[in-house]
């Protein structure tokens, strides 16, 4: 009896990008022409700066841990489940307010996904107000 060995995919395995911030991590989980799929580590304690893109929309979901959430003048805690959408342009942010890591997975939509589209209006780290490539 013979046994074929299983098919090799033509397609290599992705290897997550990583990405340090000073508010946790980021890996890039998958990638296409008009979404973006990244998982975003937020240290206890830690927020993203205050932020809109003109080029696209993000959908939040909540993996692990807390979320404050800001969306517009709208400020909310989310636990694991819980989702957020935020629309093209608005106004955004999202803190770890718990003791242990916040774990989100952020869904990307739009026409142009490059993080040369973050415009902060407030960042802890002094960032400046557009991302610098």
């Amino acid at each position: 009896m013979k046994i074929d060995k299983p098919a090799v995919s033509a397609v290599p395995a992705l290897q997550p990008e990583y990405e340090a911030r000073p508010w946790g991590d980021f890996r890039q989980l998958d990638t296409g022409e008009m979404h973006q799929v990244k998982r975003i580590t937020v240290l206890p304690g830690k927020r993203l700066s205050l932020q809109y893109h003109h080029h696209r929309a993000e959908h939040w979901i909540v993996v692990a841990g807390s979320a404050e959430v800001t969306v517009g003048e709208e400020t909310r805690l989310i636990g694991p489940k819980g989702h957020v959408f935020i629309p093209q342009g608005a106004l955004h942010r999202v803190a770890n307010p718990g003791k242990v890591p916040l774990i989100l997975i952020e869904v990307q939509y739009g026409g142009y996904l490059g993080d040369d589209d973050i415009v902060r209006v407030e960042d802890d780290f002094g960032r400046p107000e557009t991302y610098n490539l």
